[in-house]
């Protein structure tokens, strides 16, 4: 679903997060991707992380594959039903597949990704019927600032 109505102010402050751990990624020289996961109930940040996948050496290294991982290892368990997700740039294939895996029940992300995307673009994988869970995925939060800082990012490296 598109964003469209009125954001409250949860899921502002979150996404907000997640942009400054964007900018944190680009400080370090990696694509400016941040991601947070919530429990909606309590409001509790469970994990949260930026891509790294130059630093760590590691393809994997998203944003949200990391955070994933974290979210993970503290609640002992690797379902992480229910809790929600904030990223500031659409899901690649690979995260789509690892957000499905976990059971994550929202995704809240920002800017659309037309050329790496797998949720409104690409593959579309929430809507596959090889698709074993399927969050609630709103976009377009913030997405204006997530396109922004990427763009900058990006055009500096030119």
């Amino acid at each position: 679903m598109l964003w469209g109505g009125m954001a409250d102010d949860f899921d502002l402050e979150m996404m907000r997060r997640a942009l400054a751990l964007a900018q944190t990624a680009a400080d370090a020289g990696e694509a400016p991707i941040g991601a947070v996961i919530v429990d909606p109930v309590t409001r509790e940040i469970v994990a949260e992380a930026y891509n790294e996948p130059i630093g760590l050496s590691d393809p994997t290294g998203h944003a949200e594959i990391l955070a994933l991982r974290s979210a993970a290892a503290k609640l002992e368990n690797y379902r992480l039903s229910g809790l929600t997700l904030y990223v500031t740039l659409e899901p690649c294939a690979m995260c789509a597949g690892a957000i499905s895996h976990a059971r994550i029940g929202r995704v809240v992300y920002g800017a659309r990704d037309e050329k790496g995307g797998a949720v409104a673009n690409g593959p579309r994988f929430f809507e596959q019927p090889t698709c074993h869970s399927r969050p609630v995925v709103e976009s377009g939060l913030m997405a204006e600032e997530s396109s922004a800082m990427l763009k900058a990012f990006f055009r500096a490296r030119r």
